[in-house]
């Protein structure tokens, strides 16, 4: 089963998920992602996932491409090494950009810095 929750620090949207990021249960990740369409910026945090298969990979890159369609960054952080692996393998990690907290603080998105992402971290 996914869990998912969303936390919100100023203008950027944070989805924790965490569980099995496979076909049949990404649903509620897609509701929530769909629901930030008022932040500048969306971060996938990956860091509590513990599979993922090519349905994981294409909710994904939907929500990606949808995001950005809106004028929304969309970043991953905590990308577990398992799926590290993965995007490496399907030549996903040249799509979807990782970041690390600090690198993710310093980045301004859409011209303004997120100085507040640190208060919008995982449970």
């Amino acid at each position: 089963m996914l869990k998912v929750h969303t936390t919100r620090s100023g203008n950027v949207s944070v989805i924790c998920v965490q569980g099995k990021m496979v076909r049949g249960e990404t649903e509620s990740l897609r509701n929530a992602a769909l629901a930030a369409s008022n932040a500048c910026a969306l971060v996938l945090d990956l860091g509590r996932v513990s599979i993922i298969d090519a349905g994981g990979l294409s909710v994904m890159l939907e929500l990606r491409a949808h995001i950005e369609s809106q004028g929304i960054e969309f970043r991953l952080r905590n990308v577990t090494k398992l799926v590290r692996q993965v995007l490496e393998i399907t030549r996903l990690d040249s799509v979807f950009e990782n970041w690390s907290d600090s690198e993710l603080r310093q980045i301004p998105f859409s011209g303004q810095p997120v100085t507040t992402l640190r208060a919008a971290a995982c449970a």
